[in-house]
């Protein structure tokens, strides 16, 4: 079966810009009905997808958080050059360690980080992880069971240089958040399965901003924008939003 690989988007909708960053071996579809919600209060909002995702697992082990950062970067700039001169972020966990990043190397009016790991809880767990979603994704393609486990055997042989890279990266994101001076709206699931949910303190007591705010969300888990909290997470970012310095 020919799948349609998931795209980039842009909501144009008013002056205000926000920049939405999507998870490790997600895609844009995290964080599309948020931009759809923040389109309909007169937000526009710009989302990239970042090599290697939203495409075969076999491609996303041979790119790493370089590539990605430059991704992100070139969504910043796509607004930039679009004509936005304010413009916020949001990502969800690896996103949202990214829209970190960002807060403390361009201007950004705001920053909410969404289930964004400090530390991970291990790279055998993250392992699992890309394992889980290479496998989800060869069903999604029509695959028998069969042909699935014959190319995830092949799958396991290949190195994962990512998860190490991926491990500095937030090493590095962490030993800067006392350089975030951006208002900033830190958003964590409870149940989050995926990462250690002491890493939303981690930020919110870090980063140096005098309007800073931490939300724990009792019923979600860790890809909370798609979650049975969602619509409540819209309003919540929308409102922080609407606080900023426009």
């Amino acid at each position: 079966m020919k799948l349609s690989a998931p795209k980039p988007f842009t909501f144009e909708a008013g002056e205000r810009a926000v920049l939405l960053l999507h998870g490790f071996t997600g895609h844009s579809a995290d964080v599309r009905q948020l931009g759809r919600y923040l389109e309909k209060r007169g937000y526009t909002s710009h989302a990239p997808i970042y090599k290697g995702h939203g495409v075969p697992p076999e491609q996303l082990v041979h790119t790493g958080p370089e590539d990605w950062w430059k991704d992100v970067m070139a969504a910043y700039n796509h607004l930039k050059e679009l004509g936005y001169e304010k413009i916020a972020a949001v990502g969800l966990s690896l996103g949202g360690v990214f829209s970190l990043k960002l807060a403390y190397t361009v201007p950004v009016l705001g920053v909410v980080p969404m289930c964004a790991p400090m530390y991970i809880k291990s790279e055998e767990t993250m392992y699992k992880g890309v394992l889980a979603y290479a496998r989800e994704y060869k069903r999604y393609e029509g695959k028998s069971q069969e042909k699935i486990e014959q190319e995830m055997q092949a799958f396991r042989q290949t190195p994962m240089n990512t998860l190490h890279a991926l491990q500095n990266l937030i090493r590095d994101v962490r030993n800067n958040i006392d350089m975030i001076y951006a208002p900033t709206f830190v958003v964590q699931a409870r149940h989050d399965e995926m990462i250690n949910t002491d890493s939303a303190n981690i930020i919110y007591n870090g980063v140096e901003s005098s309007m800073k705010h931490i939300k724990w969300y009792e019923d979600s888990t860790h890809v909370i924008t798609l979650d049975k909290q969602k619509d409540e997470l819209h309003e919540d970012v929308f409102n922080f939003l609407e606080q900023l310095d426009w």
